[in-house]
């Protein structure tokens, strides 16, 4: 961290505090996070067969519910984010080999953006799967969250498939 940069969480005493978006201008902003759910080969294939149904019910589709209530319960989980109108929030997933990518994008017309809201989702879903799958192993592994794009506000944000992978 540069010496100009400084934690917009702390006040000029290093206390925390909630950052004063009220100057800030109302623009479009989303966000896409991404999680990977890493299985035992035998447990992926067999997640397969039975088109993502557990004992507990549609594993994927809980998965999605369960992220998007995490969206819209950001700002009561993480002590500084602000409460934002949710005007959009989209699920997908894809298989590879034994890992399964969870994506989630939030959109919002607001003062700030939806990283955390979007990187809260796609974690609660990642959990959600593990939850769901936990019966049939405990080597299941969430990894990989992370902030793939980010756009609105001062920054952009747009990480290539490299950077995505270290």
């Amino acid at each position: 961290m540069s010496e100009t940069s400084s934690f917009s969480h702390l006040d000029p005493q290093g206390a925390p505090r909630m950052v004063d978006i009220s100057d800030k201008s109302v623009t479009a902003r989303s966000a896409t996070a991404r999680a990977r759910v890493c299985f035992p080969p035998e447990v992926a294939a067999q997640l397969c067969a039975d088109d993502w149904r557990g004992a507990k019910g549609p594993i994927l589709h809980t998965a999605i519910i369960a992220g998007t209530q995490a969206v819209k319960r950001t700002w009561d989980l993480i002590p500084f984010c602000h409460p934002l109108p949710i005007n959009g929030c989209k699920f997908s997933h894809g298989m590879t080999d034994n890992m399964l990518e969870l994506r989630c994008t939030v959109k919002t017309v607001h003062r700030t953006g939806v990283e955390m809201e979007a990187l809260t989702g796609v974690s609660l879903a990642a959990l959600t799967v593990i939850d769901m799958c936990k019966a049939l192993s405990h080597e299941i592994e969430i990894r990989d969250i992370i902030l793939l794009e980010k756009s609105g506000g001062k920054r952009t944000v747009h990480r290539t498939q490299e950077e995505s992978t270290r």
